[in-house]
């Protein structure tokens, strides 16, 4: 089995493990939530054991680099960190509703890698200026911020359906942790996020020197890797300094976490040094 077969196997694993977390929100049925939670475990295993045969295939093949150098490759990688900080969320704060707008995400990355006509899972050799060191540690601290935003978003979303329904409350709103929870989670969460995002955006800039001789050169990732670094920061200001909390932070984590959407896939449609698709 090669690593492309492995992390395909992988892709329906989340799918299910989506379904298992979804099921016990709609019907009440926390069986399944436990379900999901196995069944996250299984497809790390398998994302990580994907992972890892990809890294020893590029050596057989005579190309020897991690496998972060693609898009295909980030979005197993994303896929895989998504789903590891959410399960240390789930078993800090014993709630699997959380899984029911988090673990999708990770699902629809690993999909979207595996099955996209458009995206290639051949390794490919790297460019002589990126073969450093410095582009693990910058991948893997820009993920895990991506990947505490991607969390940070599903809260919001669960803070705005419960107020929004505070009056009539549905059924599966009673699933969902209390607002002041929510509320709290997600600024812890952000504030993870944003430490990971800030030595992303410091280990790039070294990377960037020691492969083009600039700190920074005002690249269209770049800039928006910027963009979104302002947003959190503005974000974790208003709760610092001006107290705000609820619907206002938590429209901000939405905002936030489209920011780094167009961070990671619109800057590849334009032109730049982090183009994935250049």
């Amino acid at each position: 089995m090669n690593s492309s077969i492995l992390l395909s196997i992988t892709t329906f694993i989340y799918g299910f493990a989506a379904f298992f977390y979804i099921f016990p929100v709609v019907f009440k049925k926390p069986f399944f939530g436990k379900l999901g939670t196995w069944t996250c475990l299984a497809g790390i295993s398998g994302n990580s054991g994907g992972l890892l045969l990809r890294w020893l295939e590029s050596y057989k093949s005579g190309i020897g680099h991690a496998p972060l150098s693609n898009l295909y490759e980030s979005l197993i990688f994303f896929s895989l960190v998504i789903v590891v900080v959410y399960l240390v969320v789930e078993k800090t704060y014993e709630n699997r509703s959380i899984g029911a707008f988090t673990t999708p995400i990770a699902f629809l990355a690993m999909a979207y890698a595996s099955l996209s006509p458009n995206i290639s899972d051949r390794i490919q050799p790297l460019l002589p200026a990126l073969k450093s060191n410095w582009l693990i540690a910058h991948v893997i601290t820009c993920f895990i911020g991506y990947a505490a935003f991607s969390i940070a978003f599903g809260l919001g979303i669960m803070f705005l359906l419960k107020q929004n329904n505070s009056n009539q409350e549905a059924p599966f709103l009673k699933l969902f942790p209390d607002l002041n929870i929510i509320d709290e989670l997600s600024h812890q969460v952000i504030m993870f996020g944003f430490l990971f995002l800030s030595a992303g955006i410091i280990t790039g800039a070294v990377w960037a020197n020691s492969a083009w001789g600039r700190y920074w050169g005002w690249d269209p990732k770049e800039t928006w890797s910027l963009i979104t670094w302002f947003i959190y920061a503005t974000l974790l200001h208003a709760r610092f300094m001006r107290g705000w909390r609820g619907k206002r932070l938590a429209y901000l984590s939405i905002l936030g976490f489209l920011a780094v959407l167009f961070t990671y896939f619109g800057v590849n449609l334009l032109p730049g040094l982090h183009s994935y698709g250049r």
